[in-house]
């Protein structure tokens, strides 16, 4: 990166919370000290809302050509010219649709380098789904868009990172989709991350049981014992730093969550509730694993209050500077491992004799 980074925007359902509080972030003009924001909608859609908000204005160039982006101003990238019905807090078929047009165009931007990051508005998954979308949500489609063997869903926050074995999954199915396998990897990938994205040098992982207490030691469940025990047993084989499995109630009841970097929990309410509970600023809900960085708020489309401009963006907003620390900290992470000689100190270097070469036979 030469300049500052280049965020991508999807417009999430037209008719949540999603352009309100994208206005809202992007009308305090701060933030194109730190980078260059790209929207993903349309301009009558972006104006719609603009209008209802009187003290939240905002200035756009308006471009289909992403090689011509304005790094001084909010940048509009037009994905459709129709013109769309727009009724906030209704959950229809329109605002689903749109919304998916929106992220796709953003993320064939976001692969093909031409945005550096992007941030996700958040969609309603049951007017999404489509043949040219069936997924349960944004992190199953961008794993798929990149072909990636897993990824994961992680909750980042001041004083907390939660990750998650298991997302948008019944609770009566979660222990099937609990395997040694999949826990291993999900370690892998949240070690991976926390070393590259938040250069942590040899991260403290917990993970968190899947039954009350534990188990008790198989008194309440075998996953302990037979799954998730091994699990961390090889990943510390791997060298990864994790321990447990902790009981989640007294886990985070004691603040346990504060000695460690990161904690891995089985399913999406035992890692979300005390986050939400317990995290300090706002959430940021960040796909670990991917080529390209993806960031977005902790909340969902809030049909109960859009369109009233009532909607708090803080949370939005917080997304748009993780992305920003993140693709900062990757770019320094590699620039610093490209060269194993690199580890090597001028001083040392400096002090280094040369080899003297004697009896050099004739």
């Amino acid at each position: 990166m030469d300049n500052k980074p280049i965020i991508g925007i999807s417009c999430g359902d037209l008719n949540g919370i999603g352009l309100e509080i994208i206005i809202k972030t992007l009308a305090d003009k701060r933030i194109l000290d730190f980078c260059t924001p790209v929207v993903f909608a349309n301009n009558k859609v972006l104006n719609f809302y603009r209008k209802g908000l009187a003290d939240s204005d905002i200035n756009f160039t308006s471009t289909k050509e992403l090689n011509r982006i304005n790094n001084k101003q909010v940048n509009l990238y037009n994905c459709w010219d129709e013109e769309v019905n727009i009724n906030p807090g209704i959950l229809n078929d329109i605002g689903g649709k749109y919304a998916v047009k929106s992220l796709i165009t953003a993320t064939k931007a976001l692969k093909d380098n031409f945005i550096h990051g992007l941030v996700t508005a958040p969609i309603h998954k049951s007017n999404t789904q489509s043949e040219q979308f069936n997924f349960t949500g944004h992190t199953p489609y961008l794993k798929n868009v990149y072909g990636a063997a897993d990824v994961a869903m992680f909750m980042v926050a001041e004083n907390m990172k939660v990750a998650l074995v298991t997302e948008h999954v019944s609770v009566k199915d979660v222990a099937k989709y609990i395997t040694r396998e999949a826990i291993i990897s999900k370690l892998q990938i949240i070690n991976n991350s926390l070393k590259r994205d938040f250069n942590i040098n040899k991260p403290r992982i917990a993970v968190l049981g899947l039954n009350p207490h534990a188990g008790d030691e198989g008194l309440i469940g075998k996953e302990e014992e037979e799954i998730i025990k091994p699990a961390i047993k090889e990943a510390k084989q791997r060298d990864i730093f994790c321990f447990g499995p902790y009981p989640a109630d007294a886990f985070f009841a004691r603040g346990q969550h504060e000695k460690f970097d990161a904690v891995l929990a089985m399913y999406h309410d035992q890692g979300l509730i005390p986050f939400k509970s317990l995290a300090i600023g706002e959430g940021t809900n960040y796909t670990a694993g991917l080529p390209g960085v993806r960031t977005s708020p902790d909340h969902g489309v809030a049909f109960d209050i859009a369109g009233q401009g009532k909607a708090d963006e803080s949370s939005f907003r917080e997304a748009i500077f993780k992305a920003v620390d993140i693709i900062i900290g990757r770019h320094e992470y590699d620039e610093q491992h490209k060269n194993p000689l690199n580890k090597l100190s001028s001083k040392v270097v400096a002090n280094m004799v040369d080899e003297k070469i004697t009896d050099i036979p004739e």
